[in-house]
């Protein structure tokens, strides 16, 4: 049985692909990019969670030996990565905002077709 994560991410992906596709206001196309990061790291950290029989994974502190015997640490990796990815995910969500106001103050309207048209 696949678990509810994976379902999760990936119907998140599906969405955010069918945004970029289908709609053509730029806040949407933004939006859109924005939930396709969230499904991609909402991937990344269920792939890093690890079970053991019953026992659910433990914080990845390396303090010492306070972690319980034979308890599966969680993997510190896609963590680090994925809190890298929010912080490069929200700088180009705010630079593409940003585009998308210099964009409509130049040709008055958010709908890519319009832009393309006026060329100027």
């Amino acid at each position: 049985m696949i678990p509810f994560q994976y379902i999760t991410s990936f119907l998140l992906v599906f969405i955010g692909v069918y945004a970029l596709i289908y709609k053509r206001n730029l806040i949407k196309l933004i939006l859109a990019l924005d939930i396709i990061d969230s499904g991609v790291n909402l991937l990344l950290i269920s792939e890093g969670y690890r079970i053991a029989g019953n026992l659910p994974g433990t914080a990845p502190i390396y303090t010492g030996y306070e972690t319980l015997k034979g308890v599966p640490m969680v993997g510190p990796l896609p963590q680090a990565l994925v809190l890298t990815a929010i912080v490069i995910g929200v700088s180009v969500t705010a630079l593409a905002v940003s585009l998308a106001i210099n964009a409509y103050r130049h040709y008055g309207s958010l709908d890519i077709r319009k832009m393309r048209r006026l060329r100027g």
